[in-house]
């Protein structure tokens, strides 16, 4: 590893929360590994929870070899193949997610939000042969999927993992009372529950996965724009997995006794690692939420089941806090809560540990790092740090002249390590622009370090502002605004006029009669005149992914 004041602090910061500097051997290399040690030591533990319905292990086990053995009776799919998810938080996707794997397939991660134009061009450029869709969805795929290479379109309803007579009726409000499921005439289409059946497990022949090999293919903008096909690979997976296990062992994590609140989507890598790679790991229980946004719906959830872990992001912690239901749960099992997606702000984090009594770990990292890069140590969390980097990973700051910056100099971030991505799939011209010739990723965030190891985001390159030729960061903005009383979410974009580039801030008021004025006084007390806002435009709400990232390109656009 490189021996530079920004390496140095790091292994230091390791030393000091016993952080390996090296990931150690381990007999986990592949997915196939993970299944057969969560098998043996977890297997009567229950796994994924999804409206009142619980799978254990075992029964996670049993399906997927069974849908396993159906996708390898298929005579057009082959290992390495691609099979693409398209499914929100059901008790269906760790099902599918581990029958692909186990199978040999590459598992695609879809958006089920994707507009048919999204949804084409991810399966065009994946090659997709096969997709595993939820009902209610088909109305897009049905625009699209005859200009496609998908042979077999693999169709789930709600509750098809339920047993009777709830399956039915779940299935069939939503089918004939909600209409929420459109009409289809595919004649390359199955039930999810009829291939099911179909799967004979004593036919099912073990995968032999070299670590080497692909086993996802996760879509992202990127640090490109254009959404891309991040390759990542058993190893990559698999590696990451180990690395961010020593949050766990922080917040003394007891394997197969404890409870994540999965509000997030799985196909999200954030959500991925954390509800599959790590759930599997340590045979904890994941309780699905389907929808999020739904955040009386969601509450009862949590009041049904007592959580020892929350991953979140900053909008919805921030939605939380402002329900009154949310702040008189009972949070006494708590010990673990996680930020990441986006940066989260002091103001919010606060109020979280004021009401919960458990400090978020806010993180940091990117599909192209497999996910989790680095985060802060649960009892040692320093807010507006995303944390320590963990075993094996090398970080670099570099300056726009392409030398290396030393502590508290903010820099283009740069990784190393075993959870860095192959590549993007059949894209090298986008490769070698992220990945330079010493194998260096380069996140396209802008990063400082500071003496005791501990990185901060400062932005993305692309979204800083240039005021007056300063370097102006939205999210210190952002922060400060967050802070005021009656503003309940904010985003600050670069507006442009014949002078150059200033501040222009989007605020969802909490109050209708909130003025420009107040807003620009309020940020005077806190911010140098040229980070002012010189625009406030004032919503009801501001553009989000289906993750709950505000979405500054398109209010910049």
């Amino acid at each position: 590893m490189e021996n530079t004041p920004v390496m140095e602090a790091l292994r230091k910061a390791r030393d000091k929360y016993s952080i390996p500097q090296e990931l150690p051997n381990s007999e986990i290399q592949t997915f196939a590994d993970l299944f057969a040690s969560a098998q043996k030591n977890f297997a009567n533990r229950p796994a994924y929870t999804c409206r009142g319905k619980t799978i254990t292990f075992a029964e996670l086990d049993q399906l997927s070899t069974r849908l396993a053995a159906a996708l390898q009776q298929r005579d057009f799919l082959e290992p390495g193949d691609r099979v693409a998810i398209h499914l929100p938080n059901l008790l269906q996707y760790p099902v599918v997610a581990m029958a692909i794997l186990k199978a040999g397939l590459v598992l695609v991660n879809v958006n089920p939000l994707y507009t048919d134009r999204e949804l084409e061009n991810l399966l065009k450029d994946s090659g997709a042969k096969m997709i595993f869709t939820f009902a209610c969805l088909c109305a897009e795929l049905n625009q699209i999927i005859k200009d496609t290479e998908v042979q077999e379109v693999v169709v789930t309803e709600f509750a098809d993992l339920h047993d009777n007579p709830k399956r039915m009726l779940i299935n069939s409000v939503l089918r004939y009372i909600k209409r929420a499921v459109p009409k289809l005439d595919w004649p390359c289409s199955i039930a999810f529950r009829s291939m099911l059946k179909s799967g004979d497990p004593d036919k099912f022949a073990a995968h032999q996965a070299s670590p080497q090999d692909i086993s996802v293919l996760q879509y992202t903008g990127g640090t490109t724009g254009a959404a891309k096909g991040v390759m990542l690979t058993q190893a990559n997976l698999m590696g990451n997995m180990r690395q961010v296990s020593q949050v766990y062992d922080h917040a003394n994590w007891e394997k197969g006794k404890m409870r994540m609140m999965v509000p997030l989507p799985m196909y999200h890598i954030y959500a991925f690692d954390v509800s599959f790679c790590h759930a599997l790991s340590c045979g904890h229980e994941s309780i699905l939420v389907t929808n999020p946004r739904d955040l009386d719906g969601f509450i009862k959830e949590m009041k049904a089941y007592p959580f020892d872990g929350f991953m979140g992001l900053n909008t919805l912690f921030n939605g939380l806090l402002n329900k009154e239901e949310f702040c008189s749960l009972d949070f006494s099992r708590l010990r673990l809560s996680l930020s990441g997606g986006m940066a989260l702000t002091r103001p919010i984090a606060e109020r979280w540990e004021e009401v919960t009594k458990n400090g978020i770990c806010e993180g940091y990292g990117l599909t192209e790092s497999s996910g989790i890069l680095c985060v802060n140590i649960p009892g040692a969390t320093r807010l507006g740090t995303v944390g320590v980097a963990f075993a094996s990973t090398e970080l670099r700051l570099m300056n726009e002249e392409g030398q290396a910056c030393g502590l508290n100099e903010p820099g283009e971030l740069c990784f190393k390590g075993p959870n860095a991505m192959r590549g993007y799939w059949d894209r090298p011209e986008a490769t070698a622009e992220v990945i330079d010739q010493e194998g260096w990723i380069h996140t396209g965030d802008i990063a400082v370090m500071d003496e005791l190891g501990s990185l901060s985001i400062v932005d993305r390159k692309k979204d800083m502002i240039i005021v007056s030729g300063f370097n102006v960061y939205p999210n210190e903005i952002e922060e400060v605004v967050i802070g005021h009383p009656d503003v309940v979410e904010c985003a600050a974009v670069a507006g442009k006029n014949d002078k150059g580039e200033y501040v222009k801030l989007f605020v969802v008021p909490a109050r209708p009669d909130l003025t420009e004025e107040e807003i620009c006084n309020y940020c005077r007390e806190e911010l140098t005149a040229y980070k002012v806002p010189r625009e406030v435009v004032f919503r009801e709400e501001l553009p989000k992914s289906n993750v709950g990232k505000i979405l500054r390109k398109e209010l910049r656009e």
